[in-house]
């Protein structure tokens, strides 16, 4: 990634400080090794063949496909022959600020927040592209392209609208396979708000009901409809990616990391952590640990 807003600490690809979203073409022969990130990854086919390895499994690729993962998923390419693709990358400081109104649209939430949670996929979704919504999609990967060497200062409003176009496109071929429903329901957002932002207390089914008003069970018969998942799962998975993101980038101890998103029991923290990654807290650490920045 040479010339690029990206750089590498030991297997975590970082963003240089002050980009926000970049995206690029690349090709890949043979193997790209196996790695993390700290940002938000599109990763369109647009030529070439290869093989995608993951938690999920391995996946044969072709033109089209489109894999979405969150920050924190490990990943690599195998027996790649003329494997192009063409990445789009966004910070997840811009997806909880900027772009923090996706969580409130059906499609878009379920593309950045709910979805790559639901149905034990684990920080990833994948679908593939039509050729309508590829060639639109390309598009606006070229836009965003073309506004690289732009000055963030003059087109980050440039920058974020290109963006939102381009997951706008895909969050509606996302919604077409996955017959996604109506608006959120606001308590159902409030949820995961109060959640998110104090991981670390015990919640329960009761504290969040009573904040919100609602007899527990109705608040689990909206939370499922919407996300596929209760309260307490969806909480769980935003623990772990914390728990995953202190331990690259933090010399805390893997025990103080547990008690710091909310698992202070360390056992059961680390079944957590290792049924959502594949990896105990400390693999995932030695893996892909990143020099101190």
């Amino acid at each position: 990634m040479a010339d690029e807003p990206v750089r590498t600490s030991g297997t975590v690809l970082h963003f240089v400080d002050g980009t926000v979203v970049h995206a690029g073409p690349h090709v890949h022969e043979g193997t790209h090794p196996l790695h993390t990130h700290s940002f938000f990854e599109l990763a369109l086919v647009v030529g070439g063949e290869g093989v995608h390895h993951s938690l999920a499994g391995r996946r044969q690729l072709a033109v089209g496909d489109l894999i979405l993962l969150r920050p924190g998923v490990w990943h690599e390419y195998e027996e790649c022959r003329a494997l192009e693709i063409y990445n789009c990358c966004f910070s997840a400081d811009l997806v909880r600020h900027e772009l923090a109104w996706t969580r409130e649209d059906p499609l878009l939430g379920y593309l950045l927040w709910t979805g790559p949670f639901s149905a034990q996929r684990r920080g990833m979704l994948t679908t593939h592209l039509d050729p309508a919504a590829f060639t639109e999609g390309v598009e606006h990967l070229d836009g965003l392209r073309q506004l690289r060497d732009q000055p963030l200062s003059r087109h980050r409003g440039d920058i974020i609208g290109r963006l939102s176009l381009y997951l706008s496109c895909v969050a509606r071929t996302v919604g077409e396979r996955d017959d996604l429903r109506g608006r959120t329901h606001s308590a159902v957002l409030d949820a995961m708000w109060m959640m998110e932002a104090d991981p670390a207390r015990p919640w329960t089914l009761t504290d969040l009901g009573d904040a919100l008003h609602l007899a527990p069970g109705y608040l689990v018969r909206l939370f499922k409809s919407a996300t596929g998942l209760p309260p307490m799962a969806y909480l769980s998975r935003h623990r772990v990616e914390l728990a995953a993101d202190r331990l690259l980038h933090t010399d805390l101890p893997i025990s103080r990391i547990g008690e710091s998103v909310g698992w202070p029991d360390q056992n059961y923290f680390a079944r957590r952590f290792k049924s959502h990654y594949g990896l105990s807290a400390s693999s995932y650490r030695q893996r892909f640990n990143a020099a101190r920045l």
